[in-house]
């Protein structure tokens, strides 16, 4: 019964957008879903239509609504059409998540003038996926991409930085280099002043406005306990408990029909070229193919190289030979249309299998092979199968799996690593 409570008190916080941009079923006010989904269509656009011009190819977009098919075969990749719209998902979806992960975290939706500390969770989520995507690690890397766009785009929705009259980017939010982030009207300024009736079109304070200080709405869901400081804007809404109280209303422009409903177009349209801004920041460090590969479009779709190689003792007057022979391999790959998105090497032994090795660079997977040594096992028979499966669980459809044994194999176990195996996007 309580199971069932609570996916319905989801459904309606999904349709309700109590905490951002409405998730779903936003009928004509953008969602957190369209805003981040465009910019990342749009961002990609750019990127190939710049690759395509530096390798002489031309790039055109048939007329029509953009999508990750149409993207896909536009940027010479049309086998990415399906990780691309994968890797899409992973991170509209990780971003609506934030509503429920961090329902009652004020910094993860820019709530009751929480700037420096929701700056730093979007600048610290930035390094991260930074350096997931340098080390190949793009689903990670895409998690919390999700997280840190929802955030970014709450602050739009949810500070009074349109209603001071500014239609772009706030141009510190995503630099860790920059502490300043403008004047905050600190806890015992008033900020608002209650709507009348239903218009609130006109509750935020004119010295607030005048001296252009950042604020945001209190919000809280308790019945009796939700507070705020004295002359602060609320968040609004009915779920909002601290928007009854005085000052009452509510500032937020998650949809049309919100407090600062009015508001909601501009901010909606400045969030997406935020969300553009800061997919440009990990373009430049990640480079055009590092950051297609997080978005799921490589050359040769989302096809790997898979190798699952023997190291038991049996095996030590052949391991040289695979060396030789998987470096041959993954040479004869490098720059034609069939060279991978990405490498897995799989070792086994007896009794152990693994671990599954991921990286998108071949001179890595290169050394991860060489670094192999050929030493213990007992009986014959091997656990080639257990390998076998593991990498296939962690490898995309039509990836190639080579494996290497000079043994019969063992019945199927379960991985003695104690690692869940995972699909690659």
């Amino acid at each position: 019964m309580m199971s069932s409570v609570l996916a319905v008190v989801s459904l309606l916080l999904l349709q309700t957008g109590v905490q951002g941009f409405l998730v779903l079923f936003a009928g004509s006010s953008m969602d957190h879903l369209e805003i981040t989904r465009e910019a990342i269509l749009q961002t990609t656009a750019q990127v190939c239509n710049q690759l395509a011009s530096v390798e002489g190819r031309d790039f055109t977009l048939p007329p029509g609504p953009l999508t990750a098919e149409v993207l896909a075969l536009a940027c010479s990749s049309s086998g990415s059409a399906k990780s691309f719209q994968s890797a899409i998902s992973d991170v509209t979806w990780r971003n609506a998540g934030v509503d429920f992960r961090h329902l009652f975290n004020e910094e993860y939706h820019f709530d009751g003038e929480r700037f420096v500390e929701g700056r730093k969770l979007i600048t610290d989520g930035l390094t991260s996926v930074k350096a997931n995507v340098k080390r190949g690690n793009f689903e990670a890397a895409r998690q919390t991409l999700g997280d840190i766009l929802h955030t970014l785009q709450d602050f739009y929705s949810h500070s009074n930085w349109i209603e001071l009259g500014n239609r772009f980017p706030h141009p510190n939010l995503i630099r860790s280099d920059v502490l300043d982030i403008g004047p905050v009207a600190d806890k015992n300024t008033p900020t608002c002043r209650s709507c009348v009736g239903k218009d609130c079109q006109n509750n935020i304070l004119e010295n607030i406005i005048r001296d252009k200080k950042l604020t945001s709405g209190y919000f809280g869901l308790e019945p009796f306990f939700s507070t705020k400081p004295k002359g602060k804007c609320s968040h609004g809404g009915s779920w909002d408990r601290t928007s009854g109280q005085e000052p009452t209303g509510g500032i937020n422009k998650d949809s049309l029909e919100s407090n600062h409903g009015n508001w909601h177009t501009a901010a909606a349209e400045v969030a997406v070229v935020a969300t553009r801004q800061l997919l440009e920041d990990i373009r430049g460090a990640a480079g055009d193919t590092g950051f297609l590969r997080m978005m799921g479009i490589s050359k040769n779709g989302s096809r790997v190289l898979c190798f699952v190689i023997d190291t038991t003792g049996s095996m030590s007057d052949d391991i040289a030979t695979v060396k030789k022979t998987t470096a041959f391999i993954i040479d004869s790959k490098r720059g034609t249309p069939n060279e991978p998105s990405a490498y897995i090497l799989v070792p086994f032994n007896d009794p152990d299998f693994g671990p599954l090795m991921r990286t998108t660079e071949p001179d890595v997977f290169k050394a991860q092979i060489n670094a192999l040594n050929a030493n213990g096992g007992g009986d014959f028979p091997e656990m080639s199968l257990s390998g076998l499966q593991l990498a296939l669980t962690g490898a995309p459809p039509s990836s190639e799996i080579f494996l290497f044994t000079d043994a019969p194999a063992k019945r199927l176990v379960s991985n003695r690593h104690g690692e869940r195996p995972h699909r690659s996007h």
